[in-house]
C-alpha cells in the first residue's frame, strides 16, 4: 500500500484544465520526454512533478496525456536537444470552434507547445512514489 496519495486528474473543460495546470506548476521534463502520436491524436509528456499539494519538499514522476490533438507547434523548444530540461509554468486554453481550441503549455524561458484540440481531453497521473528534493521551485519577479 502506498504511503502517499497518487494524483489522478481528468480535464474536460477549461476549469478542469486549470486544476491540472496548478498540479503541474514547476514540473520539469526533458524535451525527449515529449511524444506526439499524430495517428492516435495524442500528446504525452512525462514530468518530475513538484508535489505542492503535499506541502512541497518532494517530487513524483507523472504523465500528462492530451487526447483529440490535431496538431502541435513548438516555439523556442529545441527538438535537437532531447536531454534539455524544460520547466512548465502553466497550461492555458484558448477557445476556438466549440468544443475545440488550443491548449498551450507555457515553459520557463519563453518556450511553449501549442496543441490544437478538438476538445479538452487531458489526463494527469502520478507514476511513481515521491522522493525528497532539496530544491523548492522559486519564482523571480
Amino acid at each position: 500500500m502506498a504511503r502517499h496519495s497518487s494524483l489522478k486528474l481528468l480535464a474536460e473543460d477549461p476549469e478542469d484544465l486549470s486544476v491540472v495546470s496548478a498540479a503541474l506548476q514547476d514540473a520539469v521534463a526533458k524535451i525527449g520526454d515529449i511524444a506526439f502520436e499524430p495517428k492516435a491524436r495524442r500528446l504525452t509528456i512525462v514530468f518530475n512533478r513538484y508535489r505542492w499539494e503535499a506541502g512541497g519538499g518532494e517530487r513524483v514522476r507523472a504523465a500528462l496525456q492530451l487526447g483529440s490533438v490535431l496538431n502541435v507547434q513548438a516555439k523556442r523548444l529545441r527538438r535537437d536537444a532531447p536531454s534539455a530540461v524544460i520547466e512548465l509554468l502553466a497550461l492555458n486554453f484558448e477557445p476556438g470552434e466549440a468544443p475545440g481550441g488550443v491548449v498551450t503549455l507555457n515553459f520557463a524561458a519563453g518556450g511553449d507547445l501549442r496543441c490544437q484540440v478538438e476538445c479538452i481531453d487531458a489526463v494527469l497521473a502520478d507514476l511513481s512514489e515521491p522522493w525528497p528534493t532539496r530544491r523548492a521551485p522559486t519564482h523571480g519577479d
